[in-house]
């Protein structure tokens, strides 16, 4: 089959169906370099793992970037393993570290099928000698949850990484952005960086282990960025303990330098030699007044309530007695979002307090497979078609109020009950533990 027939067979196949929209694709516009979406760079004593999807933040696209989720994660195997190798350095190129999963195209995978032209091509060097190819539009749930799969074995291998690991947060950094990076050594924040964990207004939850690091944060401030999507700068994440040094965005190109030719030069590096040489790139930076870290009794106040109910309550009763644009914020953000997303990330950080990484990680897979199986709620096809696709920012959550999620539903989004047709798979985490070291999460 021709390149060109090939693209008229794919273009066929993706076409408008039930108001939601796959683009169509030409390859002659195709920049080969973009479909390298991850490059890896070796450098003298260590290497580099760089995200190259600039023009969409680079965020994660369900249906191109699953092989590459797999090959990260093999290569970073590799270097764990490599005693040449004495640190990992993880950046991205554009102006987002990583805005988080491309959520339309896991829709349309759930929706429409896979597309094995784009699953099997290996980037774009096997374009030219593709002679046959075939397309299923059969969609189904389990699409994404193969995916998520790869991602959250990736996210534990890195949150269990044995040997220092950098990442540059120069940009946003959302949902699987942070699972990605919050784990390393050394989390370098800039006057660019945004943080947020917003899935709940879009039908989802935070998830890649948030029910692990949010939990860790100090109080119940997690509660408030997980229930409320709040976007954090990068003073904000260092006052937190989400970023470990801030830095200029202007110097981020010398330490880079001063790092490799540190790690060229010594036969072993410790963290706190790394760290000397980190700091003389860093520098002391204050959260502003009003910012939401100075709250944090406030926060702890109505994000400690047993029920999304009871912190909903609590932030308006303090409305009325303080006026403060955060709590107002927090406020819409609650009763715009979907209400039964709130509810399961209530539950898993709640528990997650309690848990390992891996455990965390499993509990969240099992309630993310209920969301997109649709067991109980449409929240997830809804929120990504009103605040994605067709964008009118109106979604219709069912259920539609904090009240009407009973606790037996939030319950059954936690049940392994699946039927046969269901196809679906358990997570099963790569073994990473032994008797002699037990590689926990560093945060």
């Amino acid at each position: 089959m021709s390149l060109a027939s090939t693209t008229e067979v794919l273009n066929r196949a993706l076409l408008r169906r039930d108001s939601i929209w796959i683009p169509q694709i030409s390859y002659r516009d195709l920049d080969v370099r973009e479909y390298v979406m991850v490059i890896f760079e070796d450098i003298l004593g260590g290497r580099k793992v760089i995200l190259n999807r600039p023009k969409k933040m680079n965020t994660l696209n369900y249906e191109t970037v699953s092989s590459r989720i797999r090959r990260m994660y093999e290569k970073l195997k590799t270097y764990e393993s490599d005693p040449t190798i004495k640190i990992v350095i993880l950046k991205a190129y554009g102006k987002a570290f990583c805005a988080g999963g491309d959520v339309t195209s896991a829709v349309n995978l759930a929706a429409f099928g896979k597309c094995k032209l784009l699953l099997k091509l290996d980037m774009m060097e096997k374009i030219n000698s593709i002679k046959t190819t075939s397309f299923n539009v059969s969609g189904h749930w389990s699409f994404v949850m193969s995916f998520y799969c790869k991602q959250f074995s990736l996210d534990y291998l890195l949150a269990t990484y044995k040997k220092p690991m950098l990442a540059i947060l120069d940009g946003s950094v959302m949902g699987g952005g942070v699972g990605i990076s919050i784990h390393s050594t050394f989390r370098i924040v800039t006057e660019n960086t945004i943080f947020a964990m917003p899935e709940a207004s879009i039908g989802l939850f935070p998830d890649v282990g948030a029910s692990y690091f949010l939990s860790r944060l100090p109080g119940f401030f997690g509660e408030y960025i997980g229930l409320t999507g709040v976007r954090l700068d990068g003073a904000e994440m260092l006052a937190l303990g989400l970023g470990t040094h801030f830095i200029p965005s202007k110097n981020l190109q010398s330490m880079e330098k001063a790092i490799e030719k540190m790690v060229a030069t010594s036969d072993a590096i410790s963290v706190a030699t790394m760290s000397m040489v980190i700091n003389k790139f860093a520098q002391e930076v204050n959260v502003k007044p009003d910012s939401v870290t100075h709250r944090l009794k406030m926060i702890n106040q109505c994000f400690s309530g047993e029920t999304c109910e009871e912190i909903l309550s609590s932030l308006e009763r303090l409305s009325m007695q303080v006026e403060e644009k955060w709590i107002n914020h927090a406020i819409t953000s609650m009763k715009t979002a979907s209400p039964i997303c709130l509810k399961i990330f209530l539950k898993t950080i709640r528990e997650g307090r309690s848990m390992q990484i891996e455990q965390c990680l499993g509990n969240e897979y099992i309630a993310l497979s209920h969301i997109l199986r649709k067991t109980i709620s449409n929240d997830f096809y809804e929120g990504a078609r009103a605040m994605l696709i067709e964008k009118d920012k109106k979604p219709q959550w069912g259920p539609s109020k904090l009240e009407k999620v009973s606790d037996q539903m939030v319950a059954q989004c936690f049940s392994r009950s699946f039927s046969v047709d269901d196809d679906w798979l358990p997570l099963r985490l790569p073994p990473r533990f032994d008797e002699t070291n037990d590689r926990r999460s560093k945060l």
